[in-house]
């Protein structure tokens, strides 16, 4: 069976995802911090509005936008997973395990 290279895997898909999670990550801040912090009202045309738009991939449109939240969400948990191999954390077994 072919081994995974982990590392290369994490590296290919981590450019294509570092915009839509910066992004959605920005967002997501700023709305809570100016929700909370800042009294931000909603509403329509409001700061708070657009903040939430962006947030939730609406500049793609209504028929895009459970992709773009779905694909990022799946390549956050692929970058975690991927991040985890690396380290580590799954895949090592034990010396017990590498005898049987």
């Amino acid at each position: 069976m072919k081994k995974i290279n982990w590392r290369k895997l994490h590296r290919f898909i981590a450019p294509i995802l570092f915009l839509p999670l910066l992004l959605t990550t920005i967002t997501g801040v700023a709305f809570r911090l100016g929700r909370s912090w800042f009294n931000i009202p909603k509403g329509k045309g409001t700061l708070a509005e657009t903040l939430l738009t962006i947030h939730q991939g609406g500049f793609l449109g209504e028929q895009l936008r459970p992709f773009y939240v779905l694909l990022d969400g799946l390549g956050l948990i692929g970058l975690i997973v991927t991040g985890m191999f690396m380290m580590g954390i799954f895949g090592k077994r034990t010396r017990r395990q590498a005898d049987i």
